[in-house]
């Protein structure tokens, strides 16, 4: 599987949207790959999730999303459950819900609720290992003209989430645990 040929599927007419999100998640791709190394990953989770991070904001493609040169008709929120759709009919389940998984430290169904968010009435959280590092990763990098390739403290992802609950900030805090990574995240590798 080419994830790189993928994304070019998706964003055959949109090569600046297609270079936003791509060095994005290489980003994300290699944070996560360096988490994964530290949590002794074996060859197949760590390839899995490379080919996952890689993929995990497909679905931006179909949304509304201007400063990412991307017009479709969801909105932005609705990126994680469009990138699903898009890697189940490509054959590609496990992909697919790392898409779904990935916002945040993810979406509970109570979330959805309380923020009125346009997403189906369900749990949207990270449950697997590779889920987690993924969405770890992402918490890293931004999408923002300018900040593509600086990587967040942990102090500043922090704040980040606070906005949606101490709650938030908590999951992360375990999650840096379990991968221990309590001194700070590691650098990626390259």
């Amino acid at each position: 599987m080419n994830p790189r040929a993928l994304l070019e599927k998706y964003f055959h007419d949109n090569s600046q949207g297609l270079d936003i999100v791509y060095r994005h998640s290489r980003k994300v791709a290699d944070k996560a790959l360096a988490i994964a190394e530290c949590a002794g990953r074996n060859d197949t989770e760590m390839r899995f999730i490379e080919e996952a991070a890689l993929l995990h904001d497909i679905g931006v493609a179909r949304t509304y999303a201007p400063k990412l040169n991307c017009f479709g008709k969801a909105p932005y929120i609705c990126h994680g459950v469009i990138g699903r759709q898009m890697l189940d009919s490509e054959g590609l389940p496990h992909h697919a819900l790392v898409c779904e998984r990935h916002i945040g430290v993810g979406l509970t169904a109570q979330d959805i609720v309380e923020q009125k968010l346009r997403l189906p009435l369900r749990e949207m959280s990270p449950v697997t290992d590779c889920e987690r590092i993924v969405a770890l990763a992402d918490l890293f990098y931004s999408k923002k003209g300018g900040e593509l390739d600086l990587e967040k403290s942990t102090d500043q992802v922090r704040i980040d989430l606070l906005r949606f609950g101490q709650h938030k900030v908590r999951i992360f805090e375990e999650w840096l645990r379990e991968f221990s990574l309590d001194s700070g995240a590691p650098a990626p590798s390259n």
